[in-house]
């Protein structure tokens, strides 16, 4: 790279990042414990997903990569949909 996007992220984003990312795995511990029927596996994946798009974004940096890393990232997140799609419809059917 030759550095003409030089984007610095202040020690404050990070922290806050960091409680954030505490909280929701205290969430995520949480209702692991509780029995939410059918919603739990729904709200794991979901807090799960929030948790990985601020790694991804934050502490990656891929907010400020070049195009190409963010479609990379699309078509193993969309592979990864794929994966779980069809897992879910094995299960689905046994």
């Amino acid at each position: 790279m030759s550095g003409k996007n030089n984007h610095t992220i202040g020690y404050g984003t990070y922290i806050i990042v960091w409680i954030a990312l505490l909280a929701f795995t205290s969430i995520t511990v949480t209702v692991a414990g509780i029995s939410l029927g059918k919603y739990t596996l729904v709200i794991a994946l979901t807090i799960a997903a929030i948790k990985s798009a601020l790694v991804i974004n934050i502490f990656m940096h891929i907010k400020f990569d070049e195009p190409i890393f963010k479609v990379f990232l699309g078509l193993s997140g969309a592979t990864l949909l794929v994966i779980f799609i069809l897992t879910f419809f094995d299960f689905l059917y046994r």
